[in-house]
């Protein structure tokens, strides 16, 4: 079954503009939705609380993902690599035969180089190795689904 909240809206931002000056303004946006795909539920629960700034849904196998990945939108799936009904590579790869576009990280305790290896040529975009500093998720999603927060990065 899956952990699946109603969905939230930002009600603020801030703008930053080229003389350095910040305002901050009100919008109704849909908050990012992001799907786990993790057996572990206590991992299903810090990532759900670290992660407010986006809708958050949890599910803990294969079979409880591929629904809602084939009837829903997300604008990123979080995947651990061992699963009890299957494989993560397994699922990124069903991912990426319909969804070319959305990011898609591992997360993970296998953190031998055949596993990264096998993950990124199923259609990765990132892969952490579990235990992980939350930080470095939370900058790993913002840095995929903000592309200023990339450009901002690489300049």
């Amino acid at each position: 079954m899956s952990d699946r909240q109603s969905p939230r809206f930002s009600t603020q931002y801030f703008h930053y503009s080229s003389d350095n000056t910040v305002t901050k303004e009100s919008i109704n946006a849909p908050l990012k939705r992001v799907l786990c795909v993790e057996d572990d539920s206590d991992t299903c629960e810090v990532l759900r609380f670290i992660m407010t700034e986006y809708e958050f849904t949890a599910v803990h196998s294969v079979e409880e993902a591929e629904p809602l990945i084939a009837s829903e939108t997300f604008d990123l799936f979080v995947l651990d690599n061992w699963l009890p009904d299957g494989s993560g590579i397994e699922l990124c790869e069903a991912i990426r035969t319909h969804d070319t576009r959305t990011p898609i990280i591992f997360t993970s305790a296998i953190g031998q180089r055949q596993d990264i290896d096998l993950a990124m040529k199923a259609g990765a975009d990132r892969y952490i190795v579990k235990p992980y500093e939350p930080e470095a998720l939370l900058q790993a999603i913002k840095d995929l689904l903000d592309p200023a927060s990339r450009l901002a990065i690489e300049s």
